[in-house]
């Protein structure tokens, strides 16, 4: 007598069409929010607000999302990655609609800075890899991380172009619009993933029997996980000083905006070979060492493109090897989790590491433009950003790579 966990799956059940269905989720999340940039001078100039308005929401929407993703991992390992895929989509949804309508700097930063910061939480990429960690075999985990966080990528590299065609064509507000229509497709991407939700759904083997209480607890009096953490700061700390403060960087030093924007376009385009390339070698490899050599290997690439002359062919060789190591770091770091605690509390453990992550992400920024205006010059944050690299190299070699003792499976 067939049981429902032995009938025959649909084909939008088996394991690659929920990996596609993962990363068309990851394309829209992140896609949609890289059109952002395009949006700071038109929607200041319509409503006369200096650009720190946009700025500050933009700002707000990133501490959000690390802030909130914790909270969208606990909300996943409960109730499903799909069901907060969902919800994650239409706050998203909401939150940009908002930015398009609203007249006030205080409800622009209720809509593009809260509400989006908890839609792209809720609807992330953290949240796909944790639904895909329980589908896809140990052997094969790190390389469908790889394969989703690539896919954020490929989103950028979409749907930037798409946003400013969009601008040019209908105007910024009816472009925020159909944006805001176009994060809906999570809604129709995820779905596939119900199936965690329903006795079809494979169960989770070795995992163990412990409350979200526990786990977290557990979790934060494991040092490996310890180490892990504070190394996930430099990343965030490295990625968004380079994201805000390099073009101007680069304007200064004599790069056009025009090419500054095609070699920043490159640090998306290779990271999705980068961040494929991690997800195989985790695979295959310990993960805590390519890990470590990813950020010893960036503070390299900084040191040498701080004591070169900046040109347009250092600029090219800056951009395309950053954007290999650029997110490369998050399959191996989620792998690692899995590894040390297995896939039932997953997303929220994740959530944990990735905090620490947008809090980087807040001083890197931060800093940038505090030490610039007193010092006239970004050399003391590049050199900052060379010593966490290294910081960050120190702190991963003493990862142990094994599961920590309380989640043994019974």
């Amino acid at each position: 007598m067939s049981t429902p966990a032995s009938r025959a799956l649909s084909w939008y059940q088996t394991t690659t069409a929920l990996i596609v269905a993962g990363c068309l989720v990851a394309i829209v999340n992140f896609g949609v929010r890289s059109t952002f940039g395009f949006f700071t001078v038109p929607i200041s100039d319509a409503h006369g607000w200096p650009r720190e308005i946009f700025s500050f929401a933009m700002a707000v929407h990133n501490l959000v999302w690390g802030l909130a993703t914790p909270v969208a991992g606990m909300l996943a390992d409960r109730y499903g990655s799909a069901r907060v895929l969902m919800a994650g989509a239409v706050i998203y949804c909401i939150g940009v609609l908002m930015m398009a309508f609203t007249e006030t700097p205080f409800m622009f930063n209720v809509g593009g800075g809260l509400l989006v910061g908890v839609g792209v939480a809720f609807s992330s990429f953290s949240i796909v890899m944790a639904a895909l960690g329980r589908i896809v075999p140990p052997e094969r985990r790190s390389w469908a991380f790889g394969i989703a966080t690539a896919s954020g990528s490929m989103g950028q590299f979409i749907f930037a172009p798409l946003g400013a065609a969009l601008i040019s064509a209908y105007g910024w507000q009816n472009a925020l619009i159909i944006l805001a229509g176009l994060s809906l497709l999570i809604i129709l991407f995820a779905s596939p993933l119900m199936i965690q939700n329903t006795s079809s759904a494979p169960r989770t083997a070795g995992e163990a029997d412990l409350t979200m209480r526990q786990a977290i607890g557990t979790a934060f009096g494991h040092g490996s996980y310890l180490l892990l953490v504070s190394g996930f700061f430099v990343c965030g700390f490295q990625l968004a000083f380079i994201v805000v403060h390099m073009p101007p960087y680069l304007t200064e030093h004599g790069i056009s905006k025009e090419f500054a924007g095609f070699a920043m376009g490159l640090i998306g385009l290779f990271n999705v070979i980068g961040s494929y390339a991690a997800g195989i070698i985790g695979g295959r490899h310990q993960k805590h060492v390519p890990l470590a050599f990813i950020y010893l290997l960036r503070s390299g690439i900084v040191a040498a493109f701080v004591l070169l002359p900046v040109s347009n062919l250092t600029t090219l060789a800056f951009t395309i090897s950053m954007g290999l190591l650029w997110l490369s770091t998050v399959p191996l770091t989620m792998g690692l989790v899995t590894v040390m605690f297995g896939t039932r509390y997953m997303a929220t453990l994740y959530g944990f590491v990735f905090v620490s992550h947008q809090l980087g992400s807040f001083l890197g920024v931060w800093l940038g433009g505090r030490l610039y205006d007193q010092y006239g010059s970004y050399d003391i944050v590049w050199w900052l950003s060379v010593a966490l690299g290294v910081f960050a190299f120190i702190v991963h070699l003493p990862i142990r790579e094994q599961r920590a003792t309380r989640f043994a499976p019974a």
